[in-house]
């Protein structure tokens, strides 16, 4: 763990479109609620995206993603007492981002995306976020997965971090998270949870997100064969939520703030000494 205990990172997608709370934030005045919750919930930290990165989605203007985010992140200025990420692929979101009050950058591409995102976050000094993702959302979940997704992950993040640390990032800024969901079959899913000290090795903080995502509702699937809607699996996160922590996640990203809270305090007590 980062500290004494595991951080537990509250998700806002100030979207239309995202899998699990598309609209329930797209207005700034419900956006500043939501987060205020969260904040009131416990959540450590708070992420926020303005572009859908569900399966198949196909990414929004530059000009776009920063009107729904820049007036979201002025409204919350001074508001909250946790820091806020920004969750974008783009370096020129993030600099506008950071220069309205964002302290972190979670770049899901990993750096493929825009390699002048390491540059921003050496220039002002903030933590990121490296994540792995086999092609882009539009693709993920079409493409071959790989033969050896620990083996891909972990060759995938280290080269992401060299690309950090040649840009002039810290090591101790950098976040490594295995994309849960992004480009991994049903198993592999479950696979990089049970195996996230394979990728502990590589020497950064873990973030882990798994709430809500699509592998939990193909497992809590009816009888018909019908996946679980998004809000019905909030016990499949919880029980994902404890194994990560239990196998090394520093950081857990969720929806759920009020719950998750409470499984990763019950989650860190057994967490050998």
């Amino acid at each position: 763990m980062l500290g004494k205990r595991t951080l537990v990172m509250g998700v806002l997608n100030v979207t239309p479109d995202s899998f699990s709370d598309g609209g329930k934030f797209f207005s700034v005045e419900h956006a500043v609620a939501g987060a205020s919750e969260m904040e009131h919930d416990g959540a450590d930290l708070l992420d926020i995206g303005a572009e859908s990165t569900r399966p198949g989605s196909e990414g929004i203007s530059l000009e776009e993603e920063l009107r729904r985010l820049l007036p979201v992140l002025e409204a919350l200025r001074g508001r909250l007492k946790i820091p806020v990420s920004v969750d974008t692929q783009k370096s020129e979101v993030a600099e506008k981002a950071l220069e309205a009050g964002a302290e972190w950058i979670n770049d899901i591409s990993g750096l493929k995306h825009d390699g002048r995102m390491a540059e921003v976050a050496a220039r002002y000094k903030v933590p990121l976020t490296l994540m792995h993702m086999r092609g882009t959302p539009r693709t993920m979940q079409k493409a071959p997965f790989a033969r050896d997704v620990v083996k891909d992950v972990r060759a995938d993040l280290r080269e992401s971090a060299e690309m950090a640390r040649k840009a002039g990032v810290a090591e101790s800024q950098i976040v490594v998270d295995p994309g849960i969901g992004f480009g991994k079959s049903y198993t592999q899913n479950y696979e990089l949870i049970v195996k996230l000290p394979e990728l502990a090795k590589l020497g950064f903080p873990l973030l882990v997100g798994t709430s809500r995502k699509g592998f939990l509702g193909a497992t809590l699937a009816d009888a018909a064969g019908k996946p679980a809607p998004a809000e019905e699996r909030i016990w499949g996160t919880a029980a994902t939520v404890t194994a990560s922590i239990l196998n090394g996640a520093h950081i857990v990203r969720v929806h759920d703030v009020k719950e998750m809270v409470r499984v990763a305090k019950v989650a860190d007590c057994l967490v050998p000494g």
